[in-house]
């Protein structure tokens, strides 16, 4: 069955712009993920949220990870400040966003932005990159969900580091409020207490994470990230 929404959504976005934009055009149909990605960015609405380069680098690294076992992708923005819903849920069969909630980055990266990166034991900053989420469990910051990081020199030190999704109380609004920013991490991408449990029972064992942040030499060197 044809998909209305979309194909209606994808005659907006070509009659908005410039024939001759598209003179040089060619479809690749290895790799349709820049078309895609467009389409489903103006069918989900998600303008407000996310920007759409954003959006496209994890929608590209998104259908790479074949071993994904779930249709659903988070990502974690930290372009933005702490004080900003920085973490996106998304269903991609569905077209659904499913949150949109704060998260935390490691106290080493940042005050308000995090603008600091590191794979290494001991930095207590966050890492960038495609994850898988495995499963989950009962640890000292609560119920948690084990990350595997899938980019060697990036992330795929998450797990001797005990980088995990948790939720945490300086995670909550009424921090910012008192301290003009979210509370930190040793690393891990923490979440509001009230809404890790759920988070983490719709990512869980399976789903694709995907941590963005301006850096140059993360956008350059990623293997997700290559045309």
């Amino acid at each position: 069955m044809f998909n209305f929404k979309l194909i209606f959504a994808f005659a907006l976005v070509i009659f908005s712009i410039p024939l001759s934009k598209y003179e040089n055009f060619t479809f690749n149909q290895e790799k349709p993920w820049p078309a895609e990605s467009m389409l489903l960015y103006t069918e989900m609405g998600l303008d407000d949220f996310i920007t759409y380069d954003v959006f496209r680098l994890a929608y590209q690294g998104f259908k790479k990870i074949k071993e994904r076992k779930k249709e659903v992708l988070s990502i974690v923005d930290f372009s933005m400040p702490s004080t900003k819903k920085r973490l996106l849920v998304l269903d991609m069969e569905s077209h659904k966003i499913l949150f949109n909630t704060h998260v935390a980055h490691g106290k080493n990266s940042g005050w308000n932005y995090a603008t600091a990166f590191s794979n290494k034991i001991g930095s207590y900053q966050s890492s960038l990159g495609f994850y898988l989420t495995e499963n989950t469990y009962q640890g000292g910051n609560g119920y948690s969900l084990i990350l595997e990081g899938l980019e060697n020199g990036f992330n795929n030190k998450a797990k001797e580091r005990a980088i995990v999704i948790h939720g945490a109380d300086y995670c909550q609004p009424n921090i910012i409020t008192a301290s003009g920013r979210l509370g930190r991490s040793f690393g891990c991408p923490a979440l509001p207490p009230t809404l890790s449990r759920p988070i983490i029972d719709e990512i869980k064992e399976g789903s694709v994470l995907f941590i963005y942040a301006e850096d140059s030499k993360y956008l350059a060197q990623s293997s997700f990230l290559k045309q």
